[in-house]
C-alpha cells in the first residue's frame, strides 16, 4: 500500500507530516509520490480564508482524479463543514497518532473520523516517531497550541490551549538530530514566546540548554508574540547573542495602532512591540527582524492604518508578511461589520510596495560583505540555496551542502543575496 502526504501551512504542520510518514512506514506502509499512491493524505491549513478555498479544490480535485483522500490539519477543527464528504477519513491535529488505523478502517469498508474530544487528548508529539531524511534542517516542535486570545484567529481552535513539551525530550531530539547529521535545527511552535509557561520555565531556558550541546550547527527560532517576549526579555537577548543561535527574530506586530490591536485581543501596545525590538537591536546589529501585518481589520480607518504604515516606516523590518483581513468562521472578528474589498485591496497593495522598498534598501547593505553561510540545498531560483547567520536567504552558482562557507555578496534583490564562495571552513555535510 502506498501512501502520499500533500503537506500545506506552518513548519508545525510540517512535522506532524513527518511524524505520520513514521507512523506508516512503521505500519509497513511506503511513502511513494503522488503518482503511484492508493492514498492521499492532505495535510491541511485553514489560517486564512483563500487557503481554505484552496484546500477544498484540492481534496475535490484529488477525488475526481480517482484518489482516496484522507484529510488530516487544522481544517477538520475549524471548518470541517466544507470538507468533501466523499474522503476515505478525518483526523484532527491530535489524532494523527492514528493514520495507519485510519486506512485499515477503510480498506475495511469504515471512515474513522477523530477530532471531536481532541481538547480531552494528551498527545505528547515528541514521543512519537519520526523519520531521518537526507538534508541540512530538522523541525524539532517545542509546544502545541497557545494563550492568546485573539478574535480573528481560528487556529486556536485546533491547536487548543498551551502544552509545552519537556525541555528534557526536546534537547534529546535535538542531540539525537545532531547526531544523525543534521546542522540547522528549527524549533516550531504556535508561539514560542510562551513556551514553558505551563511547566514552570521559558524559551530562554530551553536555548541555554541547547546552546550548550557540543557539535557547530545553527537553530532558527520560531514566531514568538511581544506580550509573551517581554515578559523575559533580558535572558532571551542574551542567548541569543549566542553564536549558535540565528539572529532572525519573527515578532508579529499585525497593527500599529493600539485600538486596532485592542480589538484584535492583542495585549501588547505598539510602544512595548517597538521596545523589544530596539532592545534587541541594541545588542544584535545584524538582527533579521520579521513581521506580520493584517490589513483592514473591522473597524480599521484611515487614521489606523496610516499609524501602521509610519510604524513601518520608523522600524524598517527585513520582511514583512502582509495579510488581507478575512474572516474564519466561529471567531468574534467575523461578526463585526467588514470592511470593503476595494478599501482592504488598496491598503495591501500599498504596504507591499513600501515593505518591498525597505527589504531592498536593507538587502543592499550587504553587497561587498563577506560573511559566513550554512548551505541547504539546490535553490528553486536555481544554484545553491543557503542561510546567512541571521537567516537571510542566498544563492550560490555552485557549492557543497550542509557546509559553513564563507561568502561574498555581490548583489542583492528584495527577498534574497547573491554571492560567491570565497572558501569552506570546514565541512559538515551530512
Amino acid at each position: 500500500m502506498r501512501i502520499h502526504i500533500e503537506t500545506y501551512g506552518c513548519t508545525r504542520n510540517k512535522a506532524d507530516a513527518e511524524i505520520m510518514e513514521a507512523l506508516l512506514v512503521r505500519a509497513g506502509y511506503e511513502i511513494s509520490e503522488l503518482n503511484s499512491a492508493d492514498y492521499v493524505i492532505v495535510n491541511t491549513c485553514a489560517v486564512k480564508d483563500p487557503t481554505e478555498k484552496h484546500m477544498r479544490l484540492r481534496i475535490k480535485e484529488l477525488l475526481d482524479s480517482g484518489k482516496k483522500v484522507i484529510v488530516t490539519g487544522c481544517l477538520p477543527h475549524i471548518n470541517p463543514s466544507v470538507i468533501d464528504k466523499r474522503v476515505s477519513a478525518i483526523l484532527g491535529v491530535k489524532s494523527i497518532d492514528r493514520i495507519a488505523e485510519a486506512i485499515s478502517v477503510a480498506e475495511h469498508g469504515g471512515k474513522l473520523v477523530s477530532v471531536e474530544g481532541w481538547r480531552e487528548r494528551n498527545l505528547d508529539k515528541l514521543t512519537l516517531p519520526r523519520l531521518w531524511k537526507p538534508g541540512v534542517s530538522f523541525i524539532v516542535p517545542i509546544s502545541e497550541g497557545c494563550l492568546n486570545g485573539c478574535t480573528y484567529c481560528a487556529t486556536r481552535f485546533a491547536r487548543g490551549v498551551l502544552k509545552s513539551y519537556r525541555p528534557e525530550l526536546v534537547v534529546k531530539w535535538v542531540k539525537e538530530a545532531l547526531a544523525k547529521g543534521y546542522k540547522e535545527i528549527q524549533l516550531s511552535s504556535e508561539d514560542t514566546g510562551c513556551y514553558g509557561f505551563d511547566i514552570g520555565t521559558n524559551l530562554a531556558n530551553l536555548l541555554e540548554e541547547i546552546r550548550t550541546i557540543d557539535g557547530e550547527f545553527r537553530v532558527r527560532v520560531g514566531m514568538m508574540n511581544p506580550n509573551h517576549v517581554i515578559k523575559f526579555l533580558d535572558e532571551l537577548i542574551e542567548v541569543y547573542q549566542d553564536e549558535k543561535i540565528y539572529k532572525f527574530l519573527h515578532l508579529p506586530v499585525q497593527s500599529g495602532d493600539d485600538e486596532i490591536l485592542k480589538r484584535m485581543g492583542r495585549t501588547y501596545t505598539v510602544e512595548e512591540f517597538e521596545g523589544i525590538v530596539k532592545a534587541f537591536r541594541r545588542e544584535i546589529t545584524e538582527l533579521n527582524l520579521n513581521t506580520d501585518i493584517i490589513v483592514g481589520f473591522p473597524g480599521e480607518s484611515e487614521e489606523a492604518f496610516q499609524n501602521t504604515v509610519e510604524l513601518v516606516k520608523r522600524v524598517k523590518p527585513d520582511k514583512i508578511n502582509v495579510s488581507r483581513y478575512s474572516p474564519r468562521p466561529g471567531t468574534i472578528a467575523a461578526r463585526w461589520k467588514q470592511l470593503p474589498g476595494w478599501k482592504v485591496k488598496e491598503r495591501s497593495r500599498l504596504l507591499h510596495r513600501l515593505r518591498l522598498q525597505i527589504a531592498h534598501e536593507i538587502n543592499q547593505r550587504y553587497t561587498g560583505r563577506e560573511i559566513e553561510v550554512l548551505t541547504h540545498g539546490a535553490g528553486k531560483k536555481g544554484g545553491i540555496e543557503g542561510r546567512t547567520m541571521n537567516y537571510k536567504e542566498i544563492i550560490l552558482p555552485k557549492g557543497p551542502i550542509g557546509e559553513f562557507l564563507k561568502v561574498k555578496v555581490e548583489k542583492a534583490s528584495t527577498t534574497y543575496l547573491i554571492g560567491r564562495i570565497m572558501e569552506s571552513r570546514h565541512s559538515s555535510s551530512k
